[in-house]
């Protein structure tokens, strides 16, 4: 069976709707140790890392690990802290144009694979209600750039370019690729 190596809910959820058996454990790795302040070289440093770590845990497992930043062009837009940060990171996207990245490495039948992919959003001025209500709801907490492109953002995308489950998480259209129909159900 694949292990999804995340903690991640709407990773798991992506994997589900795709129909993918899997299941879901995590190897500790501290981002916080990574010093890069480039976006790409960042969320593929963090996702190669939790890889290592996995497969130090995983001996002979199908194994897949993730890490996704969000960006404005000039800064790596992390998880928000708190509600305050949450606010100020949204107030940097409302309007403009950003890269959501996700980095994927996968161990399938011993070979390894790893992959970049970028999806770019640009938005609307977010509403200030709307801003409020989504504050208030914490269903940002834990999102990259506490970003959620499939419910509050999603009324304020103007264009996109890319896969929307790279912005969730974890390109499964990359995935499928690579895995094949090895675990569907």
């Amino acid at each position: 069976m694949l292990i999804l190596c995340s903690s991640s809910n709407t990773r798991a959820e992506l994997l589900r709707k795709a129909k993918i058996k899997f299941i879901q454990k995590s190897c500790n790795f501290d981002e916080e140790q990574i010093k890069s302040k480039e976006p790409y070289e960042f969320v593929t440093l963090a996702s190669l890392g939790k890889f290592k770590e996995c497969m130090k845990c995983f001996k002979n497992e199908d194994i897949v690990t993730a890490d996704t930043i969000v960006t404005d062009g000039e800064k790596i837009l992390r998880k928000a802290k708190n509600k305050e940060e949450a606010k100020q990171i949204l107030l940097a996207q409302s309007g403009k144009k950003i890269k959501i990245i996700t980095s994927m490495w996968v161990r399938f039948k011993g070979q390894v694979f790893g992959r970049v992919d970028e999806t770019i959003y640009e938005f609307r001025e977010f509403e200030k209600k709307d801003l409020e209500n989504y504050l208030n709801s914490n269903e940002w907490v834990g999102k990259a750039g506490a970003c959620m492109v499939e419910g509050f953002c999603k009324k304020y995308i103007k264009n996109v370019k890319g896969y929307e489950s790279t912005a969730m998480g974890l390109c499964i259209e990359e995935l499928l690729k690579i895995i094949g129909e090895e675990y569907a159900y």
